[in-house]
């Protein structure tokens, strides 16, 4: 619909305003009979049990809300059509756009019989389906289950939905609405590796500067604790923690060792590589883990970057206010606070110690810092997630630390070995 209205001229801000009404009028709904597994592992993110089907999982991979024994295809189709009616949003015009969707191991035949009772149901309630599509658009790997997506429309909403559109994920042209059996959405583009080939200004590694070090230094840790960061994610999450930082963490290496110029004792180069570093970081990694960490290594650098020239003034006082700054940034962002299960319960520790030992020298007062975060981290796992889908999953988080909080701690603790 976006690119709809993109394509006829609308202006950025009515693009923008359609983009967002059109998601707001959209509910989803999952199921999954066995689970996915991400390139490279070799156990799958979650598993179903023989006989059992997992009722509202994420796209990502996410597992379910709940278990409940083998459904009929009828069957699934009242639970799917049932979760969703009741949250369908008011004012469309009787017409709803109906997306049963494959996640990537389900055949065409079985979602051709599954939509034939969603047809029923949806008609029985009143509403009447609008070029309905049945295939795979958003897969998940291999993950076998459907996902049913409803969205209301109205004249404004139903001119853009029937634009022509071809892409080779979707493709609806005039005069036909049947998607091309063999589109896929899953197959990955091309990841940019950052790190790799040549970079413009790049140094010697023995001639990196204290930003690049650092960032290397957290690359390193990072990486080597990749799969169980992505196993903690994966308790309540799409289990893709660890593959997405450590993407991000070559990205804002690459970056940060291109853009880190002047003296090596000059905070106001160091604010400059990192907010270089930060942009890259978001940009690669993706997702909200990315955006959060990216807006941490941004604001840092924003804070640095306004610091008086020369070596006047506490370095330990200085990355407090950046630790301040951050966390402001952070917590804006992500719209989360401290004990709600998120990489914030360990940034906090982490500023508050830092700041109490602004007097001391840098490496000192940031490895006691580092400790800190990293305790914290740890004593996450005593709490139940209160942000984002976690906080759906109940109370299953409880008894593993958070992903987000323990990749941050060995971050920190990483800068603070090259501190030293």
């Amino acid at each position: 619909m976006a690119g709809a209205a993109a394509e006829r001229g609308d202006g950025l801000d009515a693009v923008t305003r359609l983009a967002a009404r059109a998601n707001a009028m959209t509910r989803t709904f999952g199921a999954a009979f066995a689970g996915c597994t991400l390139p490279g592992a070799s156990e799958p993110l979650f598993s179903v049990g023989a006989g059992t089907t997992e009722l509202g999982m994420g796209i990502h991979g996410e597992p379910g809300l709940r278990t409940t024994r083998h459904l009929t295809a009828a069957e699934l189709a009242d639970e799917l059509v049932d979760n969703l009616l009741p949250e369908l949003p008011q004012g469309g015009d009787g017409r709803v756009a109906v997306l049963l969707n494959g996640l990537g191991r389900t055949k065409y035949e079985e979602m051709f019989v599954v939509y034939r009772r969603v047809n029923e149901r949806l008609r029985a309630a009143g509403l009447r389906p609008y070029r309905p599509e049945v295939g795979e658009f958003v897969t998940s790997f291999d993950m076998a289950g459907v996902s049913l997506s409803l969205m209301p429309l109205d004249e404004e909403l139903a001119e853009l939905y029937d634009a022509p559109c071809d892409t080779p994920a979707f493709r609806s042209l005039p005069g036909t609405h049947a998607p091309e059996d063999d589109a896929r959405a899953d197959a990955p583009g091309p990841v940019r590796d950052e790190a790799a080939g040549p970079v413009r200004g790049a140094r010697a590694p023995g001639e990196d500067l204290p930003v690049t070090k650092a960032l290397q230094a957290a690359l390193d840790l990072v990486a080597a604790d990749e799969d169980e960061l992505g196993r903690l994610d994966a308790v309540a999450g799409d289990g893709d923690h660890g593959i997405g930082i450590v993407r991000g963490l070559r990205a804002a290496v690459a970056a940060a060792r291109a853009a880190e110029p002047g003296p090596a004792g000059d905070p106001r180069s160091a604010g400059t590589a990192l907010l270089t570093a930060g942009l890259a970081l978001a940009d690669a990694s993706g997702g909200a883990s990315g955006a959060l960490y990216g807006a941490l290594l941004a604001e840092t650098g924003a804070v640095l970057t306004k610091a008086p020239a020369g070596r006047g003034g506490s370095p330990s006082a200085l990355f407090a206010d950046a630790a301040d700054a951050a966390q402001r940034a952070v917590g804006e962002l992500g719209g989360a606070a401290v004990g709600e299960k998120t990489m914030l319960d360990a940034l906090d520790p982490f500023r508050r110690e830092l700041r109490a030992r602004a007097g001391e020298a840098l490496p000192t007062a940031w490895q006691a810092a580092a400790e800190a975060a990293t305790r914290a981290a740890a004593d996450t796992a005593q709490l139940v997630p209160a942000r984002g889908r976690a906080a759906r999953m109940g109370l299953r988080g409880h008894g593993h630390p958070d992903a987000g909080a323990v990749s941050l701690a060995l971050i920190l603790t990483a800068v603070g070995a090259t501190l030293r």
